[in-house]
């Protein structure tokens, strides 16, 4: 049984990772921001190995501020966006929380960007809170 399921808003794109999540962290970089439509981004990661999917995606190659590319995937029919993957750090695959089927388990452990978050937002988590990418 999948720890994981979700899907785009038109249902053309689903995917299931068979792992639990490895970290759950809310990101306010603006590229996140620009990318949701929203003052934050919760995102799960997972091993990439472990994500199965069915469907297509396209693909948005942004630039981190370290110059690394980030892929900005998203469905190809309603453009939800579904992934984000780190050249950085081939080995995970970042899954965009409101995709997720059921986020009941969902508790993020951290934010990141924190000096680009709004300034309307107050903090959610207590402790893990970086001014930028703490990797």
């Amino acid at each position: 049984m999948p720890e994981l399921q979700g899907r785009c808003l038109c249902g053309q794109f689903s995917y299931e990772s068979n792992a639990a999540p490895l970290a759950t962290m809310i990101c306010h970089c603006k590229n996140c921001q620009r990318q949701s439509g929203a003052a934050f981004s919760v995102n799960v990661v997972v091993p990439a190995d472990a994500v199965t999917t069915k469907g297509e995606l396209k693909v948005f190659h942004d630039k981190a501020d370290s110059g690394n590319t980030v892929d900005r995937e998203f469905c190809a029919t309603c453009g939800t966006p579904i992934f984000s993957r780190l050249s950085a750090n081939p080995g995970i695959a970042i899954i965009k929380a409101g995709t997720l089927d059921d986020t009941s388990g969902l508790a993020p452990g951290g934010e990141v960007w924190c000096d680009s978050a709004q300034s309307w937002v107050k903090p959610m988590v207590e402790g893990a809170r970086f001014p930028k990418n703490p990797g």
